[in-house]
């Protein structure tokens, strides 16, 4: 009875032990599952603000390229209108035909150069006379041919020419080129006149004063450029002067006349105040367009 009792005794602290251990040990079981349900949801506020936040950029990022493209837009808008270009001479005359030089244009030329720094008795000094004007050239004469109908006599001239240092014609050009091919042009008409061409184009100025004073010239063919620094250094003179031709109606590449390249007009337009519009008006020079 006794061990029975012991045995029965035993057998209860046994249970009793148990039940406290398994008390002991369910509430680290119930801390388990918290602590793993707290770290899920700060992984997932944790993932959720990585979301937003990336979310957050993207919205950015697309503002911003919205931003950028609505600027393109903006500056493509307010880009300027395209100027239109203006007319060149080489436009006009390509969507017209060319019209022959008259008295009349080289009136205009004269108005329109000295309007702004001669006064109006200054202009009326230099305007040319009516009957200083030689028949123009209708665009159909060749040079030779031209100098023919303005000049019939020139057989009894040229012989009669002796003077150095001076010409008879006096042919003025825009370059070195139109004037090789202008005396070219004159094979037919000068017979035996001596003709000197006159640019400065591998000529100095010396050496053409040494042929003028070496023996007599019948006709000039030129650019004005070099023909007003002869006469400035008198390696050139008009004492026999009769006939001065401008090479009017030319045109160059561009369609460029001679009075239509500044450079150039300027010369001829000193050049003409050197005695020649002086001439001019006394009756003893021509002037010719051709």
């Amino acid at each position: 009875e006794r061990n029975g009792v012991e045995k029965w005794n035993r057998l209860q602290e046994y249970q009793i032990n148990v039940s406290d251990e398994g008390e002991e040990e369910k509430p680290d079981e119930e801390d388990k599952p918290k602590k793993k349900v707290s770290e899920e949801q700060t992984s997932k506020k944790r993932k959720s603000q990585a979301v937003k936040s990336g979310k957050a950029k993207k919205k950015k990022e697309c503002f911003v390229a919205q931003e950028k493209e609505d600027a393109v837009k903006d500056e493509a808008s307010e880009k300027p209108k395209r100027r239109r270009k203006k007319k060149t001479i080489t436009d006009v005359l390509a969507a017209s035909e060319p019209k022959p030089g008259c008295a009349a244009d080289v009136q205009t030329l004269f108005l329109q150069h000295y309007s702004g720094t001669h006064s109006v008795i200054e202009r009326e000094e230099l305007q040319l006379p009516d009957s200083c004007f030689l028949p123009c050239n209708d665009l159909t004469h060749t040079l030779s041919s031209y100098l023919k109908e303005i000049c019939p006599k020139w057989a009894k001239i040229q012989k009669s020419h002796t003077v150095k240092k001076s010409v008879v014609i006096l042919i003025v050009c825009s370059s070195a080129l139109r004037t090789i091919d202008l005396i070219k042009q004159l094979t037919t008409f000068k017979g035996e006149a001596k003709v000197l061409k006159l640019f400065a184009k591998h000529i100095k100025v010396e050496e053409h004063v040494k042929l003028l004073e070496k023996g007599v010239m019948h006709i000039g063919v030129g650019t004005p450029g070099r023909i007003k620094a002869l006469l400035e250094k008198d390696g050139l003179t008009l004492q026999a002067l009769r006939y001065l031709v401008l090479d009017w109606n030319w045109r160059d590449q561009k369609l460029r006349r001679m009075v239509d390249i500044p450079e150039l007009k300027g010369d001829m337009m000193k050049l003409l105040e050197m005695g020649i519009i002086k001439g001019c008006r006394d009756g003893t020079v021509k002037l010719g367009l051709f």
